[in-house]
């Protein structure tokens, strides 16, 4: 009955984590008017009335495979949970309103510890000035899972796409990049030396900025409003939660065009670089691939330069050409290389 007869199945690690959503909602049609965006973007947009729509999105957490309890705090992990989800709501150029949120606990976690989990997320929900209104509980065999859905509203027709960047339009960055990863690097690192002396401390000190990056990151709710106050309306955007290399490339597949960026205009933190070449890694490499930034990412029109160009908070860091050009990095010798996404891909057992 179990028996599995076809020898030519497909592991689902070789497709991706995107490839594999691709393959499997490819059948899905869009039936209701309401439905303004579907599967494809940071989140979906359903009509609400004549002047609102509602944005939704939500998000998947699993032990072992997006986080390692024993380095990252209950609480830190509440909060963070509730970050990942608001950043794709900020990403579609709305306001997140509420979450609800579902987890599933094995026995060993005392409800002292679901406490402390649950003291993130009001922590969070508080900052951002958003309700949680509802989710589910259930348990677990194999560790914690944490499932955050987030609502947002935008008035209708103000929803920012992948889908919207055109030939000429400038390739924005928000904040610095590579941080949260390399603050990902250090808590390894410090993990593998309690395993050898568990009596020994260590010093974060030095790396402060990266471990809070990467425990303790911030949804861009300021850029939204930033960009309303300086009157620019991207024509793209999505948040940088996989490395800038892969979501470069989800605004030129979606939006059918190519895309020059460019290596010295990556912004790069000096705790960032410095750490990199204590662990022999290319800062650049890091910056495209890493993940976990929480940065938004979004394209504008060249007539919206002098809107952007003083501003401490944006770096412009390319432009998009024609899709016939591809998408490329221009290095700092000035070599053009084709980008590929090597970002994070949780299907991968190997990433």
């Amino acid at each position: 009955m179990f028996e599995n007869k076809d020898n030519t199945t497909t592991g689902i690690g070789s497709l991706g984590e995107f490839g594999l959503i691709d393959h499997l909602t490819k059948n899905f049609k869009i039936k209701q008017k309401s439905t303004v965006k579907g599967i494809g973007d940071d989140a979906a947009v359903i009509s609400c009335n004549s002047k609102k729509e509602l944005v939704v999105t939500t998000d998947l957490l699993l032990e072992g495979v997006h986080f390692d309890l024993s380095y990252m705090p209950l609480k830190h992990l509440g909060y963070k949970a509730v970050i990942v989800n608001l950043s794709d709501v900020y990403a579609m150029n709305a306001e997140p309103t509420q979450i609800t949120v579902s987890i599933a606990a094995s026995n060993r976690f005392p409800v002292e510890a679901l406490e402390e989990l649950y003291a993130g997320i009001t922590a969070a929900a508080q900052i951002y000035n958003i309700d949680v209104i509802g989710g589910d509980t259930t348990s677990s065999t194999t560790g914690l899972l944490i499932s955050i859905t987030a609502l947002g509203t935008v008035n209708k027709g103000e929803a920012v796409y992948r889908s919207g960047a055109n030939e000429n339009d400038l390739l924005v960055v928000t904040g610095d990049l590579g941080a949260a990863y390399m603050g990902l690097q250090i808590l390894e690192r410090e993990k593998e030396v309690f395993k050898v002396n568990p009596n020994s401390q260590p010093d974060l000190e030095p790396y402060s900025y990266l471990v809070e990056r990467q425990l303790k990151p911030e949804a861009r709710k300021d850029i939204t409003r930033l960009l309303k106050e300086l009157e620019v309306k991207p024509t793209a955007m999505i948040d940088i939660s996989d490395g800038l290399s892969s979501e470069i490339l989800h605004i030129c597949k979606s939006s059918k065009v190519g895309c020059n960026l460019y290596e010295d205009k990556i912004p790069l933190d000096p705790q960032v670089i410095s750490t990199c070449e204590e662990f022999k890694l290319d800062s650049t490499t890091i910056a495209l691939s890493g993940g976990e930034d929480y940065e938004l990412l979004f394209t504008v029109k060249q007539e919206d330069f002098p809107k952007i160009k003083a501003n401490p908070h944006l770096s412009i860091i390319g432009h998009i050409t024609n899709e016939k050009e591809g998408v490329h990095l221009i290095s700092r010798a000035g070599a053009k290389i084709p980008l590929i996404a090597r970002g994070w891909n949780a299907l991968n057992a190997e990433e």
